[in-house]
């Protein structure tokens, strides 16, 4: 055997598929469906329902645009479309046989490793020459908050899930998650509370990124609690009651809990290779490299739990294990974007990041709404264009850009980050008229 790979998330099943493919024998472990959380309770079906909960906005925008329309929700094409085109009803055959064809050797179990290069699965054990690619992803982080277990709380599994939605829900978190299930389900009618500890939601964004959120949301009826934080959930059988941190009480018939994730390590083993059983994630170097002839990639680095980064990992990882050389890992323009709506893209830095890093920021700025084709677009057109540069350098080290396909005009700026293309650069480049990402020439104008 010359490489095991435990977990077959994104960044597992790359790893394992590629390494199989270069003719490597491979096993890949698995213990719940391969392809991770992205497919089936993650970026897919969760996008489904975001772009179901968009078309319904975009309807109700058509009075005083371009006529009358009168918008009835109904989920049930949703959780159908969820099932039948993202899923397969949460069976992983498909993942399962397209690993296969590559060459791989698929095993379903919770692995152990047993020492160094040796994994145990059920009663099976290998020993892999090459090493072991860790890649067990995370879970939700479940607070320990008075009450709440036991309680048949929602995670985002629960709510991607749920075939009915009710008429009233508690979100506790208000992050990337928190958010976008939140605006999903107030678009389909629901009641949506969101709690959230820090003094805004997506407190590691640009206070503006939080501003913009919170407008939004509250424009289709969420209610944003922020500074206040659980401290006892009890369930009736009919709906939750949550005992706020300032004395408060609220209920709903259903409770989400998006509180963060954590690295899956428990039970792993990891103490037989020298690492840490009890760290929250797992440290590499610039090669994915976790300790001698062991490679983390994917969600268990704590580098960002998205697909993008499980998969950049990944390769990295393998050109790593198959002596092909290549880039080292860079994670200094990591991109993310949050699908609430406006979309809020952002990459590098935040401008607290920056100053926090000793740059000296200069920060431009522009408004969506009273850019060219903002103004155009009309209804919808919340949104704005941050840039961060370092002035010394004379290069952007960070950019948010929040407004309708806020995530793709984010492409040009994480290239401008990555390569560090000079500001002078970016500010001669033509900006075609009349588009979104043209605000980006006029943010960078105001530096």
């Amino acid at each position: 055997m010359d490489v095991v790979v435990v977990g077959l998330g994104v960044g597992g099943e790359e790893a394992a598929g590629r390494l199989a493919e270069a003719g490597l024998n491979v096993v890949g472990v698995e213990h719940t469906l391969v392809g991770g959380e992205c497919p089936y309770w993650g970026c897919i079906p969760t996008k489904m329902m975001i772009r179901a909960g968009n078309a319904l906005a975009e309807a109700r925008r058509i009075p005083g645009l371009a006529g009358n329309a009168q918008v009835q929700p109904d989920w049930a094409p949703v959780a159908r479309r969820i099932r039948d085109e993202a899923t397969d009803t949460w069976d992983d055959k498909v993942a399962v046989d397209r690993f296969t064809a590559k060459g791989g050797h698929f095993v379903r179990g919770r692995a152990a490793i047993v020492g160094p290069g040796r994994v145990r699965v059920n009663d099976q054990e290998w020993t892999a020459s090459r090493g072991i690619v860790i890649a067990t992803g995370t879970t939700a982080v479940i607070p320990p908050i008075d009450g709440l277990a036991g309680t048949p709380y929602w995670t985002n599994r629960e709510a991607v899930e749920a075939e009915t939605l009710p008429a009233t829900l508690l979100v506790l978190g208000g992050g990337a998650i928190g958010l976008e299930l939140s605006h999903v389900m107030a678009r389909f009618g629901v009641q949506v509370t969101v709690i959230e500890g820090s003094a805004r939601v997506l407190s590691m964004e640009e206070p503006e990124s939080s501003a913009t959120a919170t407008a939004a949301l509250a424009a289709d009826g969420v209610k944003i609690l922020t500074g206040v934080r659980a401290q006892r959930v009890s369930h009736s059988g009919a709906s939750f009651t949550v005992v706020l941190s300032d004395g408060s009480t609220v209920t709903g018939e259903r409770l989400l809990v998006a509180t963060g994730r954590a690295a899956r390590l428990d039970g792993l083993g990891l103490d037989t290779i020298g690492l840490d059983p009890a760290a929250r994630f797992l440290g590499t170097d610039d090669r994915m490299r976790a300790a001698d002839k062991v490679w983390a990639v994917g969600d268990v680095t704590g580098n960002g739990a998205f697909t993008h980064m499980a998969m950049y990992e990944a390769d990295v990882a393998v050109r790593d294990i198959l002596g092909q050389g290549g880039p080292a890992a860079d994670f200094h323009a990591k991109p993310r974007v949050t699908f609430i709506d406006p979309e809020i893209g952002a990459v590098g830095y935040t401008e607290k990041q920056a100053r926090d890093a000793g740059v000296d920021v200069q920060v431009g700025y522009s408004s969506l709404p009273s850019s060219s084709r903002g103004f155009i677009h009309g209804p919808g057109n919340e949104g704005f264009i941050k840039v961060i540069a370092d002035r010394g350098r004379g290069v952007l080290v960070g950019a948010t850009s929040a407004g309708p396909s806020g995530g793709e005009m984010l492409g040009a700026l994480a290239v401008a980050v990555k390569a560090e293309v000079p500001v002078a650069t970016l500010k001669a480049t033509i900006w075609a008229y009349p588009t979104f990402h043209r605000a980006i020439g006029d943010a960078l104008r105001s530096l």
